[in-house]
């Protein structure tokens, strides 16, 4: 058992030689960034200012040779050799957030587009599920893998939980969702979830303006931003840029136009498409979503940032927005929708 030491803060607990970094801070009660817990999506990287750890597999575009040789770890598979100081770059108190594992029971599931589906479910009678906007869920599997999901209602309106999810081919719980296995999934049909997780949510302490960058189903945590942004009445800007490769992908766009009439001196939204064909007949921005941010805003350095969707996109973000507009990297939060890493560095 080893001793960890988390700044800022100086909290101090304990951690087995097997178990995570990370893993041991969420059991110890203390919320740092975090994602994908499989050393994919760079949520948890942080400094090791004194001591040792070994990694387990990561995604070496994930953390590099350079920031290995900085002392950069991801604590979600880092592993302390004896005693170790961290310095992370938001250290919260989980507060009276608690996993939970519960039933759920399918109440609708709604085609937005040929390959979204958006799911609604309901809990137990007498369950509640304590979130914050942002955050997501596991669904457990019976084959002890899990499938992981952002909610995309805030938790003020959560009477269902709502998901969107896209079907990727050959995918075992994804092709169950759209009807093309032999054990589709229905309404009414009761699955087994875990929740919620995560570290991608409002800091509501912050009076910066805010950018929100979404691609595809990133959207979802995105519109749980927004909703709860404006129902615990922020003042703060909040411009949106949902990116998509055709107009099709951007399946709840009459929803983003609505907060933009409804709030104009809040929410000012701008979509973004990369594939457009002559079919389309677009004319709104087109290009890379990060990208547009970029030409909008130069400067960066007076914002928050969250985004959420394709790795390319968060990782672009991330980097170009830092290097070139300025950005505190403390100041981008981001969920990025990552596969377990299946190699190490």
């Amino acid at each position: 058992m080893s001793q960890i030491t988390l700044e800022p803060g100086h909290h101090r607990f304990a951690c087995d030689a097997e178990e995570s970094i990370l893993t041991a801070a969420l059991r110890a009660g203390l919320l740092i960034p975090y994602g994908c817990k499989s050393g994919a999506c760079g949520s948890c990287k942080a400094r090791i200012l004194s001591g040792a750890v070994r990694h387990g597999p990561y995604q070496p575009t994930t953390l590099s040779a350079a920031e290995l040789a900085e002392g950069k770890a991801l604590l979600c598979v880092a592993h302390p050799e004896g005693e170790v100081t961290v310095e992370a770059r938001d250290v919260r108190k989980a507060g009276d957030l608690v996993v939970k594992t519960m039933p759920c029971r399918i109440e609708s599931l709604e085609r937005a587009t040929d390959d979204v589906m958006i799911v609604r479910f309901k809990l137990p009678a007498n369950e509640t599920l304590n979130y914050r906007a942002g955050q997501y869920i596991d669904f457990l599997l019976k084959d002890g893998k899990r499938r992981s999901f952002s909610i995309a209602n805030p938790p003020h309106d959560a009477a269902l939980i709502e998901l969107h999810i896209r079907h990727t081919p050959g995918g075992f719980f994804t092709d169950r969702l759209f009807g093309v296995s032999t054990s589709p999934i229905k309404p009414r049909d009761i699955l087994r979830f875990e929740g919620a997780h995560g570290s991608f949510f409002l800091r509501e302490e912050s009076t910066k303006p805010i950018v929100l960058v979404a691609s595809g189903t990133g959207f979802a945590p995105i519109k749980a931003l927004v909703e709860h942004a404006l129902h615990i009445g922020s003042q703060r800007p909040m411009t949106l840029y949902w990116g998509g490769r055709r107009p099709k992908d951007l399946y709840l766009n009459d929803l983003a136009e609505t907060w933009e009439r409804a709030h104009p001196s809040l929410v000012r939204y701008v979509p973004v498409v990369s594939e457009a064909t002559d079919v389309d007949a677009w004319g709104g921005r087109t290009g890379f979503v990060h990208r547009a941010v970029m030409a909008d805003f130069p400067d960066l350095s007076g914002h928050q940032v969250y985004a959420c969707g394709a790795p390319i996109v968060v990782d672009s973000a991330r980097a170009d927005f830092v290097s070139s507009c300025g950005l505190p990297e403390q100041e981008f939060f981001a969920d990025s929708f990552t596969l377990a890493a299946a190699t190490s560095s």
